[in-house]
């Protein structure tokens, strides 16, 4: 019943047509017959060792652009991994500015995983054919977490579950406050490695569904008037503690995006946190990691299901810097273009409120502009016209994946209600597409990843301009310009002074640098603004940065004939050098 989505990958040729396909809609004459991971076919899914096994697949291919790390150990000491992928060549991954990406920080939440890899993988399989793939690949550097919650993906996957269980990671938990921990998890009554649904039969007029004569697996809530005779049960399974719930305390049951520092809150207020910000180690590691990399400028993760490009802030009593809202538009906009049936939204207003989120921590804790994607969308089905009703999507599955994804009702003696039966959907019906539709969902989204990673800072010298200022001086103007839309400092990283401000240095040779200041006219030399006196004319911090798609303008008076050798650096953007002779 899973194998479509686990096991189950098209025939190599067939990959190999897609692989070869996808090189020819970029205009350009095929490959040879891709073989090995190359050919790999992302119509399925894969476990936590598949995972593995593919990021080793795509080191071992592409040893020149991606390395493979630790950064630390999940609550069950399951490893994790972050890819590094860049042109080495061209240099180091920490002198470029940096996307970073990662899924499945929700265990059931699982296509975020190979959409992190996929984004990789198709960088590398095309940046020789593609010039633009090529452009990204020597100019930025993408970090890659495939997955946060490894412990509740491989649960997710080798135990019975629901679509929306496995939620969280597996850490012990006292989830209905008895003092126990884990004591009535889900019970797969019929041992088939679902859990599904019960439902029982009961005398003409005592129920309150019906049997759907049209589809008889489908169950209708009687109208006013109405006879039913069956009752549903609700979930598959019983009351192992006796307290009257049934499987109410399973295996974790907390929320690894409530455990992030921005706007964290205990258990009492955010359903789901723990008992302090980053109490989790894999919310430790990736904070580590992420601490460690400045020159991580964008931030993509992955989540599941809704058809949502998210930004934060999670609650409205946290306010976003207003500089920074027309760059988040504008890289959400240009999402809703490359996502079909996706809505940017705000997270607090749009969708409910979240505290301690990880894109919140992103941004207020790291300057750094984030996103949520949330994948996977019903619309799909029917090409964006409407969304299935309970019914048409049944009726969809029976058609498009022939009753996969739904398990038979059969007869079952239940110790409290006795004669039931069980069947239903599957954990992969609702919050996963089919396979035939995985392919399209993660190129997608990976589009939208390499949208944001090539809009990252990029610096040029616009000009310089040397004029007389009398007296043996002259005036020396240095222009330089942020040719994507990702300012090199957010307003909410020059607010909060996070990280270093950029610095435009000057080293005189055989010239006297007298003073220094921001342009505010360029044919006006009077209407410059002069730095403040703590500051040296020949190291400029610039808290601001350079803007989105803007400029910086500073104007030097200088002494003599020599040359000038300049350098701006920042942190989340490529360092630029030039000199300016002076005669």
């Amino acid at each position: 019943m899973n194998g479509l989505h686990h096991r189950g990958a098209l025939a190599a040729v067939t990959a190999a047509l897609l692989a070869t396909g996808a090189a020819r809609a970029q205009g350009e004459a095929p490959l040879a017959e891709p073989t090995g991971v190359e050919a790999r076919a992302w119509d399925h899914f894969v476990d936590y060792a598949g995972l593995v096994k593919l990021m080793e697949a795509m080191r071992d291919r592409w040893p020149e652009w991606i390395t493979l790390e630790p950064i630390g150990k999940s609550v069950q000491g399951r490893t994790l991994w972050v890819m590094t992928v860049t042109d080495r060549s061209k240099g180091a991954p920490e002198t470029k500015p940096a996307m970073y990406v990662d899924g499945n920080i929700h265990g059931n939440e699982v296509q975020g995983s190979e959409a992190a890899l996929y984004t990789a993988w198709y960088l590398c399989r095309f940046a020789p054919q593609v010039v633009r793939l090529r452009r990204i690949l020597e100019a930025r550097t993408l970090y890659v977490v495939p997955c946060m919650n490894p412990d509740g993906r491989d649960s997710w996957f080798h135990d019975a579950h629901t679509a929306h269980s496995s939620r969280g990671g597996q850490e012990p938990t006292d989830n209905d406050g008895d003092g126990l921990y884990d004591e009535d998890g889900p019970n797969d009554l019929d041992g088939d490695g679902n859990i599904t649904r019960m439902r029982k039969r009961v005398p003409l007029g005592q129920g309150t569904f019906r049997l759907d004569p049209k589809d008889p697996r489908n169950m209708l809530r009687v109208e006013e008037g109405e006879q039913g005779d069956w009752i549903l049960l609700g979930q598959e399974g019983g009351d192992d503690d006796g307290d009257g719930r049934v499987d109410e305390d399973g295996p974790g049951g907390y929320d690894p995006n409530r455990d992030f520092g921005s706007d964290w809150q205990p258990g009492w207020i955010q359903y789901g946190a723990r008992t302090r910000p980053f109490a989790l180690p894999e919310s430790r590691a990736v904070r580590d990691f992420l601490l460690s990399r400045p020159n991580v400028a964008g931030v993509q993760a992955f989540h599941n299901s809704g058809g949502m490009i998210l930004r934060g802030p999670g609650s409205e009593h946290v306010a976003f810097e207003a500089r920074d809202l027309p760059v988040y538009d504008a890289l959400g906009r240009k999402g809703e273009e490359l996502l079909p049936f996706y809505r940017y939204m705000t997270v607090w207003k749009d969708l409910y409120t979240v505290h301690g989120g990880f894109v919140d921590w992103t941004y207020l804790g790291l300057g750094v502009l984030s996103f949520t994607n949330e994948m996977w969308t019903g619309k799909r089905r029917t090409q964006g016209t409407r969304e299935l009703g309970r019914d048409e999507a049944l009726e969809w599955d029976h058609d498009h994946a022939f009753d996969a994804h739904f398990v038979p009702w059969k007869p079952y003696d239940h110790p409290v209600y006795g004669a039931v039966e069980i069947g239903g959907p599957v954990k992969y019906t609702g919050r996963v597409p089919p396979g035939f539709l995985i392919p399209e969902m993660l190129h997608r989204n990976a589009a939208f990843v390499l949208y944001q990673c090539d809009e990252l800072p990029e610096l040029e010298l616009e000009r310089t301009d040397v004029r007389p200022a009398g007296a043996g001086l002259a005036y020396v103007d240095v222009v330089i310009r942020n040719l994507r839309l990702t300012p090199t400092r957010t307003a909410q990283a020059a607010a909060r002074h996070i990280g270093r401000p950029d610095l435009l240095l000057c080293e005189p040779e055989g010239v006297e640098v007298l003073a220094a200041g921001r342009v505010r006219d360029r044919f006006r030399p009077e209407a410059t603004v002069p730095l403040p006196e703590r500051q040296r004319p020949t190291r400029i911090p610039i808290e601001e940065g350079v803007g989105s798609r803007g400029r910086l303008s500073i104007r030097y008076l200088v002494r003599g004939q020599g040359t000038l050798r300049f350098r701006y650096e920042a942190e989340k953007a490529k360092d630029l050098a030039f000199e300016l002779p002076l005669r």
